[in-house]
């Protein structure tokens, strides 16, 4: 008998005596580590992203579209992945060709394109984790993980959580959910870090208050 045939022999044991369609699902695990105020979760989001090697920003609303266009500037971009619903002052700034998020557009054609800028569903503090989930303002998910260049727009506290539990509850299982920790990174066996190799290169996260 192999141990997983062992391990599923108890489970049935355990369960032998509880109706098939009402298996208790115990959901008494701990919801967030430690207990924190709005102001201390986000403090706690931007020191988990910059460990991640994210880039971090913060601006109030009014100073988006400068911020935004610094942004791009300073990292060269002639061109960027705009979805369908990002709001418009955001890059009313921004000196650079908007390439529009559409179905058509193929891995080529969005290797071509500098920088992508998008907002998020949700940000989880604890772990520094965005979560992207297709909507308008984030667009399809190729457009963040072909670009060299990723700029996140963050709503502060509002779309910030403690915990991945927390982030679950507010996101639709199916809905096309991409986590993103840091920007993309892969090591070999001796532990060599390359970056950029299934994502963006350089993640740029900006909180954005009021």
């Amino acid at each position: 008998m192999s141990s997983r045939e062992r391990i599923l022999g108890r489970v049935r044991r355990a369960l032998a005596d509880v109706p098939a369609d009402e298996a208790p699902v115990l959901r008494d695990y701990l919801r967030e580590h430690g207990r924190r105020g709005a102001a201390e979760t986000v403090e706690l989001l931007a020191e988990n992203l910059a460990d991640y090697r994210a880039v971090v920003h913060r601006c109030t609303d009014a100073q988006l579209p400068e911020l935004l266009m610094r942004l791009l500037a300073a990292h060269g971009s002639q061109s960027v992945v705009v979805p369908p619903e990002l709001p418009p002052h955001w890059l009313k700034a921004v000196d650079a060709t908007r390439v529009h998020d559409r179905a058509a557009n193929t891995p080529r054609d969005l290797d071509r394109v500098d920088s992508v800028v998008t907002g998020c569903a949700v940000a989880v503090a604890e772990t520094g984790t965005i979560v992207l989930d297709g909507s308008p303002d984030q667009g399809r998910r190729r457009i963040t993980l072909v670009p060299d260049h990723h700029v996140c727009v963050v709503r502060v506290p509002d779309q910030v959580v403690s915990s991945v539990p927390q982030a679950l509850e507010r996101l639709d299982p199916a809905r096309p959910l991409t986590w993103i920790s840091g920007p993309s990174a892969t090591s070999d066996i001796e532990l060599d870090r390359v970056e950029g190799v299934h994502g963006p290169r350089t993640l740029e996260v900006v909180l954005v208050e009021g």
